[in-house]
Protein backbone atom coordinates (compact mmCIF):
# COMPACT_ATOMS: atom_id res chain seq x y z
CA UNK A 1 0.00 0.00 0.00
CA UNK A 2 2.91 2.66 1.08
CA UNK A 3 4.17 1.74 -2.44
CA UNK A 4 1.44 2.70 -4.54
CA UNK A 5 0.80 5.87 -2.38
CA UNK A 6 4.91 6.33 -3.00
CA UNK A 7 4.25 5.56 -6.51
CA UNK A 8 1.19 7.96 -6.89
CA UNK A 9 3.16 11.19 -5.39
CA UNK A 10 5.70 10.80 -7.97
CA UNK A 11 3.70 10.43 -10.53
CA UNK A 12 1.76 13.20 -9.70
CA UNK A 13 5.53 15.92 -8.93
CA UNK A 14 6.27 14.68 -12.29
CA UNK A 15 3.09 15.46 -13.62
CA UNK A 16 1.76 18.84 -12.10
CA UNK A 17 4.86 20.59 -10.46
CA UNK A 18 6.85 19.00 -13.70
CA UNK A 19 4.62 20.38 -15.84
CA UNK A 20 4.14 24.40 -14.09
CA UNK A 21 7.76 24.52 -13.67
CA UNK A 22 9.39 22.30 -15.85
CA UNK A 23 7.66 21.77 -19.35
CA UNK A 24 6.00 25.15 -19.75
CA UNK A 25 9.09 27.23 -18.54
CA UNK A 26 11.06 25.26 -21.13
CA UNK A 27 9.04 26.03 -23.72
CA UNK A 28 8.65 29.30 -22.93
CA UNK A 29 12.15 29.78 -22.75
CA UNK A 30 12.77 27.62 -26.49
CA UNK A 31 9.94 29.78 -27.75
CA UNK A 32 12.13 32.91 -26.96
CA UNK A 33 15.70 31.29 -28.22
CA UNK A 34 16.93 32.02 -24.26
CA UNK A 35 17.51 27.95 -24.05
CA UNK A 36 21.45 28.23 -23.50
CA UNK A 37 24.00 27.90 -20.81
CA UNK A 38 23.98 30.78 -18.62
CA UNK A 39 26.99 32.59 -18.10
CA UNK A 40 28.84 31.57 -14.67
CA UNK A 41 28.67 34.58 -12.56
CA UNK A 42 27.02 35.78 -8.69
CA UNK A 43 23.65 36.29 -10.28
CA UNK A 44 23.58 32.69 -12.03
CA UNK A 45 24.85 31.35 -8.73
CA UNK A 46 21.90 33.40 -6.77
CA UNK A 47 19.64 32.23 -8.83
CA UNK A 48 20.62 28.70 -8.92
CA UNK A 49 20.62 28.24 -5.16
CA UNK A 50 17.29 30.16 -5.52
CA UNK A 51 15.93 27.09 -7.88
CA UNK A 52 17.44 24.30 -5.90
CA UNK A 53 15.81 26.28 -2.57
CA UNK A 54 12.32 26.49 -4.35
CA UNK A 55 12.70 22.22 -5.80
CA UNK A 56 13.45 21.50 -1.92
CA UNK A 57 10.70 23.17 -0.34
CA UNK A 58 8.36 21.60 -3.05
CA UNK A 59 9.69 17.98 -2.14
CA UNK A 60 9.60 18.33 1.69
CA UNK A 61 5.92 19.49 1.28
CA UNK A 62 5.22 16.16 -1.06
CA UNK A 63 7.30 14.18 1.31
CA UNK A 64 5.30 15.48 4.20
CA UNK A 65 1.52 14.71 2.40
CA UNK A 66 2.83 10.93 1.66
CA UNK A 67 4.33 10.52 5.27
CA UNK A 68 1.74 12.66 7.33
CA UNK A 69 -1.23 13.07 5.42
CA UNK A 70 -1.22 9.57 3.53
CA UNK A 71 -2.00 11.55 0.15
CA UNK A 72 -0.38 13.42 -3.04
CA UNK A 73 -0.46 17.35 -3.85
CA UNK A 74 -3.04 16.17 -6.56
CA UNK A 75 -6.63 17.28 -6.12
CA UNK A 76 -8.08 14.11 -6.98
CA UNK A 77 -5.25 12.10 -4.70
CA UNK A 78 -5.14 14.58 -1.59
CA UNK A 79 -4.04 13.73 1.63
CA UNK A 80 -6.19 11.98 3.95
CA UNK A 81 -4.60 13.76 7.14
CA UNK A 82 -4.39 17.76 7.56
CA UNK A 83 -0.44 18.13 7.29
CA UNK A 84 0.36 20.59 9.95
CA UNK A 85 4.22 19.79 9.98
CA UNK A 86 7.48 20.61 8.77
CA UNK A 87 7.13 24.03 6.65
CA UNK A 88 3.17 24.24 7.08
CA UNK A 89 3.78 25.13 10.50
CA UNK A 90 4.99 28.89 9.29
CA UNK A 91 2.54 29.12 5.93
CA UNK A 92 -0.35 27.51 4.75
CA UNK A 93 1.12 26.86 1.04
CA UNK A 94 4.93 26.05 0.96
CA UNK A 95 4.62 24.09 -1.89
CA UNK A 96 2.95 26.67 -4.16
CA UNK A 97 5.62 29.03 -2.64
CA UNK A 98 8.66 26.63 -3.61
CA UNK A 99 6.85 26.38 -7.38
CA UNK A 100 6.71 29.93 -7.32
CA UNK A 101 10.09 30.23 -6.59
CA UNK A 102 11.97 27.68 -8.76
CA UNK A 103 9.90 29.54 -11.92
CA UNK A 104 11.22 33.09 -10.58
CA UNK A 105 14.48 31.61 -9.93
CA UNK A 106 14.35 30.04 -13.74
CA UNK A 107 13.62 33.45 -15.03
CA UNK A 108 16.47 35.13 -12.71
CA UNK A 109 18.97 32.49 -14.57
CA UNK A 110 17.70 33.20 -17.98
CA UNK A 111 16.68 36.61 -18.02
CA UNK A 112 13.51 35.72 -19.48
CA UNK A 113 10.63 38.64 -18.78
CA UNK A 114 7.95 35.66 -20.16
CA UNK A 115 9.26 33.18 -17.49
CA UNK A 116 8.62 36.36 -14.66
CA UNK A 117 4.92 37.05 -16.30
CA UNK A 118 4.17 33.25 -16.39
CA UNK A 119 5.47 32.95 -12.59
CA UNK A 120 2.77 35.80 -12.06
CA UNK A 121 0.20 34.22 -13.73
CA UNK A 122 0.65 31.42 -12.38
CA UNK A 123 1.07 32.68 -8.70
CA UNK A 124 -2.87 34.58 -9.70
CA UNK A 125 -4.00 30.58 -10.29
CA UNK A 126 -2.70 29.38 -7.44
CA UNK A 127 -4.23 31.83 -5.20
CA UNK A 128 -7.58 31.87 -6.50
CA UNK A 129 -7.57 28.09 -6.88
CA UNK A 130 -6.46 27.87 -2.54
CA UNK A 131 -9.38 30.63 -2.09
CA UNK A 132 -12.02 28.96 -4.23
CA UNK A 133 -11.20 25.47 -3.97
CA UNK A 134 -8.69 24.35 -1.53
CA UNK A 135 -9.63 26.14 1.58
CA UNK A 136 -13.53 25.04 1.09
CA UNK A 137 -12.41 21.89 0.84
CA UNK A 138 -10.46 21.24 3.76
CA UNK A 139 -12.52 23.28 6.17
CA UNK A 140 -15.19 21.00 4.80
CA UNK A 141 -12.99 18.20 5.05
CA UNK A 142 -11.18 18.78 8.47
CA UNK A 143 -13.92 21.72 10.38
CA UNK A 144 -12.24 23.09 13.30
CA UNK A 145 -8.84 21.72 12.86
CA UNK A 146 -8.09 23.42 9.81
CA UNK A 147 -9.97 26.22 11.27
CA UNK A 148 -7.84 27.04 14.05
CA UNK A 149 -4.41 26.32 11.45
CA UNK A 150 -5.73 28.60 9.51
CA UNK A 151 -6.28 31.71 11.97
CA UNK A 152 -3.09 30.70 13.53
CA UNK A 153 -0.80 30.41 9.66
CA UNK A 154 -1.08 32.82 7.40
CA UNK A 155 -1.72 31.63 3.86
CA UNK A 156 0.80 33.22 1.75
CA UNK A 157 3.28 35.27 4.24
CA UNK A 158 5.29 33.56 7.25
CA UNK A 159 4.69 33.31 10.71
CA UNK A 160 7.88 33.70 12.99
CA UNK A 161 5.80 31.03 15.93
CA UNK A 162 5.35 27.63 14.28
CA UNK A 163 1.91 26.20 14.42
CA UNK A 164 1.46 23.77 17.44
CA UNK A 165 -1.46 21.25 16.95
CA UNK A 166 -3.46 20.82 19.94
CA UNK A 167 -5.23 17.97 18.97
CA UNK A 168 -4.10 14.38 17.66
CA UNK A 169 -6.29 14.38 15.15
CA UNK A 170 -4.14 15.61 12.53
CA UNK A 171 -0.43 14.93 11.27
Amino acid sequence: MRLLLALRALFFVLLLPGTVAGYIPFSILRAGNLLRVPDLGLASVCAAVFAITGALVLLRCVWDFFAAGKGTLAPIDPPRFLVVRGLYRFTRNPMYNGVIALILAEAWLFRSIGLAEYALLVLVFFHLFVVLYEEPALESQFGESYRAYRRAVPRWGFTTRPFQESTGSTA
